[in-house]
């Protein structure tokens, strides 16, 4: 069966002058004056590159392993993808070392804007604390440094899987994109950091009923950690119609994540604290993730309608709400030593699932 991938949406390419417009953005600072010339040439590089879309320019044959050896693969996929494979063996050769992912989702840190630390990374301390006396290992991922260091960033995701299920590579092959000047997505750095770990831990604030932006763009770019296509060969890289009919003969929707343990702590001062907690815990549901238990999952209010400049102190104050939070901390970590020596209870597993996705 084949279907035919439907066009029409997309604009053409912008022209030389628009494109020399954004380019020139970037050396607005009067320092770079002297090299005018120097940017001017390397602005003639980019046009071309753009124009001709070497979206990689830097390729290698897939090799042994792919459904096409020879088709020529990105080398920063290449490199991801192998350093996915070795976290996993790290993994597996752990013995019984415990390893949790804590993850931050405030876009608040003191060393940009907002001149403070986040009470979320506060939070991650009290319950690395309870980790490290359970004998496990933390690795804190603070995604508020995507606002705070130079050219740390993570790209929306451009909704492959919505085509066709193997247009979704794993790990993502949408990035980096040299063409179009997207570059610096630091996605590739944190699959691994997934795999590696045995247990997930997630801290964030609400932003307007919502998980911080961050955070979002980070659990959008893992939508291919669930079904997603681990052979782009197959694919013939981003083949829509080639993909479609992969999916239409039949896919087996790996969950490349599931079976880790999770354990949540949401948190704000007004609204919408259920509501963040609900979709983060259906969200790791469906990829297969564990909860560990009912005090592992965790909505709180800090300084319910009080000024925001006390919130800290609030925090401070709070020491039942700062208990519970080492509580999230405690249950992840009973789940991941018991994953490790004889696996988490998943009762479900052995049955097939009537509507994959």
């Amino acid at each position: 069966m084949s279907v035919k991938p439907r066009h029409g949406e997309a604009p053409q390419k912008i022209d030389r002058q628009t494109f020399s417009r954004r380019f020139q953005e970037k050396f607005v600072d009067p320092a770079f004056r002297v090299e005018d010339d120097a940017i001017q040439r390397l602005e003639e590089i980019a046009w071309e590159a753009y124009r001709e879309g070497r979206k990689a320019p830097l390729k290698q044959a897939a090799g042994v392993g792919f459904a096409d050896p020879e088709y020529e693969l990105a080398k920063e996929w290449v490199q991801a993808q192998q350093s996915i494979k070795a976290a996993g063996q790290a993994r597996d050769q752990r013995g019984s070392q415990s390893r949790v992912l804590m993850v931050t989702g405030s876009s608040r840190n003191d060393g940009s804007c907002p001149g403070e630390l986040s009470k979320s990374w506060r939070m991650a301390g009290m319950a690395e604390e309870e980790l490290s006396k359970a004998g496990v290992e933390t690795d804190l991922l603070d995604l508020s440094l995507l606002t705070s260091e130079y050219g740390r960033r993570i790209f929306p995701c451009k909704a492959c899987v919505s085509t066709a299920m193997p247009l979704c590579h794993w790990p993502c092959s949408c990035y980096p994109n040299h063409s179009l000047d997207q570059i610096g997505d630091v996605k590739n750095d944190i699959y691994p950091r997934w795999v590696a770990a045995d247990g997930i831990i997630l801290i964030t604030p609400v932003y307007w009923y919502q998980a911080p932006s961050p955070l979002k763009l980070m659990i959008d770019r893992l939508v291919c950690a669930d079904g997603g296509n681990p052979d782009p060969t197959s694919t013939q890289g981003k083949d829509a119609e080639r993909a479609k009919e992969i999916e239409l003969s039949g896919w087996s929707f790996p969950k490349h994540l599931a079976g880790r343990a999770y354990g949540l702590v949401v948190h704000g001062d007004v609204a919408g604290i259920e509501g963040v907690r609900h979709g983060l815990s259906d969200w790791l549901n469906w990829m297969g993730l564990i909860d560990a238990g009912k005090a592992a999952c965790l909505d709180r209010y800090i300084g319910y309608y009080r000024p925001y400049a006390t919130s800290h102190d609030e925090l401070d104050a709070d020491l039942a709400l700062q208990e519970e939070v080492r509580n999230v901390a405690r249950a992840v970590a009973n789940a991941v030593l018991e994953l490790r020596v004889k696996g988490l209870s998943q009762p479900d597993t052995p049955l097939q699932d009537p509507r994959p996705k």
